[in-house]
């Protein structure tokens, strides 16, 4: 246990300024974390990597989990056992040499548990959901100390709601997750210039009409800022990238990828075989700490002129660097899993996902040209995407229905009626 309120986090443009910083190494350690914050009337935050921080953290009792990172698996059930502080780096690792899978996002530095809380959006999402959907049991540390074992049949109201509920039920300490039988995939990205853009995200709309729930892709187009580890080809360039993952052959790969290529010249073109070890160059996130805010809103549909005005009010005459993404969605996202979760707007068929460096950058700027943004497609909004409000704790409205909300709800007066675990239903901490 460390009083030290110094705490490393891939996210650091909020500070984190706990009473008590408890770094647990086993489900004993936040058991006595939770227990002696409810003694002195603290709050309780949890954080594994930080990559999809909230906001700041100021007073209250920060429980990390980053010690607790272990991996087993189980190739005969094909299942993994995660810890609380595990990245999908090391599961993947793990399942590879079994011929096996995590339903992992694009970033391998993110944490898996606090990923999968918040619903799970990976790569291969449209052939195999919500990585939500795939859970097997989970344990978790509630308000009143208490370790509980949950499963479709032992606390199924609990199995419901941490399931796309986040963190505010209590402090998930592992999961079992079902695993999927991949070890390779076609995939990676194609490159054109941001001149292009409005013409490839009209092409790229078009295509998603004709692509099998196998394929999972997702255009991005931003201005790259003109620093050191930046490569120097991209430096100061606005981009607009195709990225695609899937897991049908080679060369079935390249006839699906042949209308993207036939836009026009690429001045990049990764599309390739690859082992699934090496999927996270699909999208090539950032590996280094710095500081974001962010937005996710769940589109019903898109049209090309709506692309087009967000790309216009996103790009390089925009007030601050944005990067803009947007998931293809439906396919196996649109089917609801066996066991029901609180996992919402299954039937959104696109994710518009905003991003912006805070660094020199108002905060109030950046929030008004998202609200610009929305109300270009607000016509399509449905609600907002809880594992993308990088910084907008504060904003805690669209996160579900008022279904889910009353029934969540419930769930939290019901396991923490004192507020232990202060928010709307926990933010997910890790989510790309």
């Amino acid at each position: 246990m460390s009083t030290t309120p110094a705490i490393d986090s891939f996210q650091t443009g909020f500070a984190l300024r706990p009473d008590l910083l408890v770094e647990a190494a086993d489900p004993a350690g936040v058991r006595a974390a939770v227990r002696d914050a409810a003694a002195r009337g603290l709050s309780v935050a949890v954080h594994a990597t930080g990559h999809g921080l909230p906001g700041p953290v100021e007073g209250g009792v920060l429980i990390s989990t980053r010690r607790m990172d272990g991996v087993e698996i189980d190739p005969e059930r094909r299942t993994a056992r995660i810890g609380a502080g595990t990245t999908w780096e090391a599961v993947v690792a793990a399942a590879a040499p079994h011929g096996l899978a995590p339903l992992n996002g694009s970033s391998p530095g993110v944490g898996a548990v606090s990923y999968t809380l918040g619903g799970g959006l990976g790569i291969l999402a449209r052939e195999f959901g919500y990585a939500a959907d795939h859970v097997r049991s989970l344990d978790v540390v509630t308000a009143d100390g208490v370790l509980r074992h949950v499963t479709p049949d032992e606390e199924p109201d609990l199995f419901w709601g941490l399931r796309g509920g986040g963190h505010r039920l209590g402090v998930v300490t592992g999961l079992e997750i079902g695993l999927v039988a991949v070890d390779r995939l076609f995939g990676g990205a194609l490159a054109f210039d941001g001149d292009a853009a409005p013409e490839v995200l009209l092409r790229y709309l078009e295509w998603t009409r004709t692509v099998p729930d196998t394929c999972t892709s997702s255009p991005s187009a931003m201005r790259y800022p003109d620093l050191p580890q930046v490569p120097e080809a991209l430096r100061g360039r606005y981009v607009v990238s195709v990225r695609v993952a899937y897991t049908g052959t080679a060369a079935e790969g390249e006839a699906l990828v042949a209308p993207l290529r036939a836009i026009g010249p690429a001045f990049s073109d990764s599309l390739r075989e690859m082992p699934y070890t090496e999927s996270h160059t699909i999208h090539s996130d950032p590996p280094f700490p710095h500081a974001y805010y962010g937005e996710g809103l769940m589109l019903g549909g898109l049209d090309a002129g709506t692309a087009a005005r967000v790309l216009e009010l996103t790009g390089p005459g925009a007030p601050m660097m944005t990067v803009v993404q947007l998931n293809h969605l439906g396919g196996a996202l649109a089917v609801p899993p066996a066991h029901d979760s609180a996992v919402p707007h299954r039937d959104a068929g696109f994710l518009l996902r905003l991003l912006s460096p805070l660094d020199g950058t108002d905060v109030a700027a950046v929030r008004a040209l998202y609200a610009r943004v929305a109300e270009e497609t607000a016509p399509y909004t449905l609600g907002r995407a809880l594992n993308f409000s990088f910084g907008g704790g504060d904003r805690t409205d669209g996160f579900h229905g008022a279904g889910t909300r009353e029934r969540l709800a419930g769930l939290v007066s019901r396991y923490d009626p004192a507020s232990l675990f202060g928010g709307a239903y926990g933010i997910s901490r890790d989510a790309r």
